[in-house]
């Protein structure tokens, strides 16, 4: 875990250095169990394809829970976060290959409010593409 930020130390504006988080259909697979979303376009490339996809898809709120993760270990606790929400804006495409895929996050505080919370925008992507809009969240900090 990292270390706890604090308050005072963040200022508007500031930015919070790029994470990669790999994806492969293992983590895919790993995640529909324990969402219960076994929704086959997230690890069977042939009906992905047979519905227009590209290739299988990421579930969105596994990209989600990455930019989450993110905010969490900035944050250096789970518990700091008070709200947060994104749009989905576009897909993770995770190949069949020793690779997968890499969803890189970032973020940058955006203001700061009373009570000792700030409001971080955050970026995620993939490839060439953003994968997450409006993605927001607010966070107690010590």
């Amino acid at each position: 875990m990292a270390a706890t930020i604090k308050y005072d130390e963040v200022q508007v504006g500031q930015e919070i250095p790029p994470v990669e988080y790999p994806v492969r259909r293992v983590d895919l697979v790993r995640y529909a169990g324990a969402s219960g979303d076994f929704n086959v376009i997230h690890w069977n490339e042939r009906v992905a394809k047979s519905v227009g996809l590209p290739d299988v898809i990421a579930h969105g709120m596994f990209t989600m829970a990455q930019a989450g993760r993110f905010v969490t270990d900035w944050a250096g606790d789970p518990g700091a976060v008070v709200s947060y929400g994104v749009r989905f804006s576009s897909m993770v495409v995770v190949p069949d290959d020793d690779k997968g895929a890499v969803i890189t996050v970032s973020g940058k505080v955006e203001s700061k409010l009373d009570d000792n919370q700030v409001v971080v925008a955050l970026t995620a992507t993939a490839g060439e593409s953003r994968v997450l809009s409006r993605a927001r969240a607010t966070v107690r900090l010590a």
